[in-house]
């Protein structure tokens, strides 16, 4: 009714309400529209939680990020990276990736730390060393299509993009579910696979 969509409300709301400059309080407020208002797919907190765990672990110089979305993800990821190390974020559609552009910025990060990359990921994928120079990502984070999620990695791994001892984290592989990425990462002999268990967004 209002001819915005969903993602420029929920960007509205964060103008509103947001401390900019602060990254985890643009999470929170994210969470509030989300909980309160209107259903966005971002991350949320409770899985939030297992993606910060992942990164203080790892300690990731190089992180990839499959789907944008609103930069919910993106922000998450961000605040938790080691100092001197940088983000890579794909998303496929130009109007999500317009509004990420806004959160990210907000937050804090500059594109020194944080490139936000237009496109779709079949395409980016094979670019991404000469075009935007990533050698090879120590962490991915899928988060975009379910049923690119196989295809996505054979990508990553045929232009040689995955570090030795990357981390793949991909979401909802069971619910909605990537059936045949999750088969292949269990089955191919070069991954260690777990599981972890959430609930869904909000």
């Amino acid at each position: 009714l209002t001819g915005t969509s969903r993602e420029q409300r929920a960007f509205q709301y964060l103008l509103a309400h947001a401390i900019p400059g602060d990254p985890h309080h643009i999470l929170q407020t994210f969470d509030q529209w989300c909980y309160h208002c209107e259903h966005l797919s971002c991350v949320g907190p409770d899985k939030g939680r297992i993606v910060e765990r992942v990164l203080l672990e790892r300690a990731p110089l190089r992180v990839l990020e499959l789907g944008t979305y609103c930069g919910y993800g993106t922000v998450l990821l961000a605040q938790g990276l080691p100092p001197g190390a940088r983000l890579y974020t794909i998303e496929g559609d130009p109007r999500h990736a317009a509004v990420a552009e806004k959160v990210i910025r907000l937050a804090g990060f500059s594109e020194e730390t944080v490139e936000l990359i237009v496109g779709p990921s079949e395409e980016v994928i094979p670019r991404l060393r000469e075009k935007h120079g990533l050698m090879n990502a120590n962490l991915v984070f899928m988060d975009h299509w379910k049923r690119c999620y196989l295809r996505d990695l054979q990508l990553l791994e045929s232009h040689q993009l995955l570090a030795e001892g990357a981390t793949i984290l991909a979401d909802n592989v069971l619910f909605p579910g990537a059936p045949h990425f999750l088969q292949y990462a269990k089955t191919c002999g070069k991954y260690h696979c777990k599981v972890h268990r959430a609930s869904l967004e909000y």
